[in-house]
């Protein structure tokens, strides 16, 4: 019996992974999270597999489902949205699994930045112009973030950030912001990225805020910030340069 973390896309249930589907088609017992996994994907569960909506679970409960479905000898898919790697809350169910000796693997999804990035689009690494993004969130209700990593501190890098979580606080971000980057840095917001109902917002530091509080956006949203989002004057990638040694690749 093995635990499958699987990232289950940003959204749109065509974007979990060949593997992903395959092993979520494999399991017989199916946990996810029921605000933020497309339902349609539960097609991809065999037949009279149980199916566990964590939306509303405590991690004890968690866990004890997936022991329970251990002792049974039932493989587990534990559904996470987006790439588990990042905002998953996935380390501390590992935590509890290693420490019960229960076995998981994790099959890695379509992160909800990458869905962002091409609503917008937008290549986010651009020649001469940023060559880092960096994926962060707020602090508001959450849990603290570690010294170092707050917005003042990680906007004096200038590079592209990308921040989760953030929608209701696009007024702090802002003016967290704002003396690194300039008024007139582009910005864009995109929520419920690759879903039918996905809206993008596109605008400078001086108006993104403004345009997030008239859309009546709250959650399941992303904030990127960065001179990326709106660069078109940038030398070509040395990848393509006819000058570039080819005996080197």
């Amino acid at each position: 019996m093995t635990v499958h973390f699987i990232g289950a896309g940003p959204g749109a249930a065509d974007l979990i992974t060949v593997r992903g589907a395959r092993t979520l088609a494999a399991c017989g017992v199916c946990l996810y999270a029921g605000s933020l996994v497309p339902r349609e994907l539960l097609a991809e569960c065999p037949p009279g597999a149980k199916l566990v909506d964590t939306a509303r679970m405590d991690l004890d409960g968690i866990v004890a489902e997936i022991a329970a479905a251990h002792a049974a000898g039932h493989d587990v898919a534990r559904l996470h949205s987006g790439d588990p790697s990042v905002f998953s809350a996935m380390a501390e169910q590992m935590r509890r699994l290693d420490a019960l000796g229960i076995p998981y693997e994790v099959v890695p999804g379509v992160p909800a930045f990458a869905a962002a990035a091409a609503a917008l689009k937008r290549e986010l690494t651009v020649p001469t112009v940023g060559q880092t993004v960096v994926l962060t969130r707020v602090a508001q209700q959450a849990t603290p973030m570690p010294e170092g990593e707050d917005l003042a501190t990680l906007g004096r890098s200038g590079a592209l950030l990308v921040l989760h979580l953030g929608a209701r606080y696009a007024d702090r971000i802002v003016s967290e912001l704002l003396p690194h980057y300039g008024a007139d840095c582009p910005a864009a917001v995109v929520a419920l990225a690759s879903r039918p109902d996905e809206t993008i917002l596109r605008g400078t530091l001086a108006d993104i805020a403004d345009q997030v509080r008239e859309a009546g956006i709250t959650k399941t949203a992303v904030i990127l910030v960065g001179r990326t989002l709106a660069a078109s004057a940038f030398r070509d990638s040395h990848l393509y340069d006819p000058a570039r040694d080819r005996h080197t690749c």
